[in-house]
């Protein structure tokens, strides 16, 4: 394949894993399917969330270095040496982008989600906390993410577990398959720009 059909082919590839990763940090901000942690973020929702991860990181990150890869792609004046060296550098910026909103996910994936809970040292009052936080160089087989009975400690909003590490989990593969797209696109650039986008015409 001709650095040029792969560069449209990545550029093309980029628009929905851009979609899905902006979809799922949106519907990040009502966890449980609840309108009230939005109303009080710094309480209520989950620090990672507010980070927008999935909306600058997989999202405008991302979709703007999509852009430019797509054209350069097609036929015209983004389809030479030029604009696979300019590919290089977009591609850069959505290598920077995805890397964000991964990282962010998986943080958000460890420490677990913001919820209301019993502290064991007060088994009658609900407070506002993350019970299952923990740091990443402590992350092992007692995770709360490979335990799925430790889940009903989170009382409020309600199922908000399996909606963090499901909604989190597809940003966390959005944003993985785009770092990689993007990291391809960096190495079909270098080529392009060395050798051509295989259009003679249009060197």
């Amino acid at each position: 394949m001709c650095t040029g059909k792969c560069a449209k082919f990545i550029g093309i590839s980029l628009y929905p894993l851009c979609v899905v990763s902006v979809i799922a940090n949106v519907i990040l901000f009502f966890p449980g399917w609840q309108t009230e942690p939005v109303t009080k973020p710094g309480e209520q929702m989950t620090p990672e969330v507010l980070y927008l991860g999935g909306i600058i990181g997989g999202g405008i990150l991302v979709l703007i270095p999509a852009i430019h890869i797509q054209a350069t792609g097609r036929e015209g004046c983004c389809n030479n040496r030029c604009g696979m060296f300019l590919s290089i550098i977009f591609a850069a910026i959505g290598v920077v982008g995805s890397l964000y909103g991964f990282v962010l996910s998986v943080v958000g994936m460890v420490k677990g989600p913001q919820c209301q809970y019993r502290p064991l040292k007060n088994l009658t009052d609900l407070v506002w906390g993350r019970p299952f936080n923990s740091e990443l160089e402590n992350f092992n087989e007692d995770n709360y993410l490979f335990n799925k009975d430790l889940w009903s400690t989170c009382k409020y909003p309600q199922d908000v577990v399996e909606f963090n590490i499901i909604l989190f989990s597809i940003v966390l593969a959005s944003t993985g398959i785009s770092l990689i797209l993007c990291t391809i696109q960096m190495l079909n650039g270098l080529f392009g720009c060395l050798c051509g986008t295989c259009r003679k015409d249009k060197e």
